[in-house]
C-alpha cells in the first residue's frame, strides 16, 4: 500500500519560477494593511464559497513537484470539502470541528485516512478567512511583497502569524488588482517550515450559492485503514 504524508494530504504547491524570502520585496505597511482590510470585508460578505482548484505540491526534501485538480467548498462556520479529480479522488472535509483526510488505495486496496481536530490540520487555518473562523490583521503581520517577483499582476500579501504555528511559517494572499474587485483572492500558497510550498489556483469561482449540509458530512469507506 503505498504511503501517505501527512503533508500532502492537506497539500498543495508552489512554481518552480516563484522566488523565496530573498526575492520577496515588502512595501509600506498601510498598503498591506488596506488590501489585507479589503480581502478581509469581501470575505465578511461571502456566505458560501465554490471554486475548481488546480494544486501543486512542492516537497522541499525531494525537490519534487505534484500536481492534482478538484473542486472545494466552503461554508460559515468553519466547513470546507476538497473533492479531488480521478484517479486521484481524495477527500478533505471539515465540519468546522473534525477534520477528515481520505486518500483512496490503489489496484483495489484499502485507503487510508486521518481524523483529527481542525486545530491539528495548516488547511483550516490557512483558509480561515474564507470559513469565518479567522481575522486577517488579528492573527497575522502583513507586508506586500513585489508581485512581478510572484508573476501576478495584483497584490501578493503575505501573512506570517502572530504567534508561533509549527505548521506554517507564511502564507500567500494573490489579490485581484482590479479597484472593481477588490479583496478577491485568486490563489493561496501554504509555506511551512520544512521548505515545502503549497499552492491553490481557483478558477470558475462562485459566491453566495447554496450548499447542502451534507456535503459536510464525511465517512470513509469501512475498509479504509486509519492512520495517526
Amino acid at each position: 500500500m503505498k504511503k501517505i504524508f501527512p503533508l500532502l494530504l492537506i497539500s498543495a504547491v508552489a512554481l518552480a519560477q516563484e522566488g523565496g524570502d530573498e526575492l520577496a520585496a515588502p512595501t509600506a505597511n498601510t498598503n498591506a494593511h488596506r488590501v489585507a482590510a479589503e480581502v478581509q470585508a469581501f470575505y465578511d460578505q461571502t456566505d458560501t464559497f465554490s471554486a475548481r482548484f488546480t494544486q501543486t505540491f512542492y516537497h522541499g526534501v525531494y525537490q519534487r513537484y505534484q500536481r492534482s485538480a478538484g473542486s472545494f467548498y466552503f461554508d460559515k462556520p468553519g466547513r470546507m470539502r476538497f473533492d479531488y479529480d480521478s484517479p486521484n479522488g481524495k477527500v478533505i472535509v471539515s465540519d468546522g470541528s473534525q477534520f477528515t483526510a481520505y486518500d483512496p488505495g490503489e489496484d483495489g486496496e484499502a485507503g487510508q485516512y486521518v481524523k483529527a481536530p481542525v486545530g491539528d490540520s495548516s488547511l483550516p487555518r490557512a483558509f480561515g478567512f474564507l470559513t469565518g473562523q479567522g481575522r486577517i490583521l488579528d492573527d497575522y503581520r502583513v507586508s506586500l511583497l513585489d508581485a512581478r517577483r510572484y508573476r501576478w499582476s495584483g497584490h501578493v500579501l503575505e501573512l506570517r502569524p502572530r504567534t508561533s504555528d509549527p505548521r506554517i511559517r507564511r502564507i500567500l494572499l494573490y489579490v485581484d488588482g482590479d479597484a472593481r474587485r477588490p479583496g478577491v483572492v485568486h490563489r493561496i500558497r501554504i509555506d511551512d517550515h520544512e521548505g515545502n510550498r503549497n499552492k491553490f489556483e481557483m478558477r470558475r469561482m462562485r459566491f453566495n450559492r447554496d450548499l447542502s449540509n451534507s456535503r459536510f458530512t464525511y465517512s470513509p469507506p469501512r475498509n479504509a485503514h486509519r492512520i495517526q
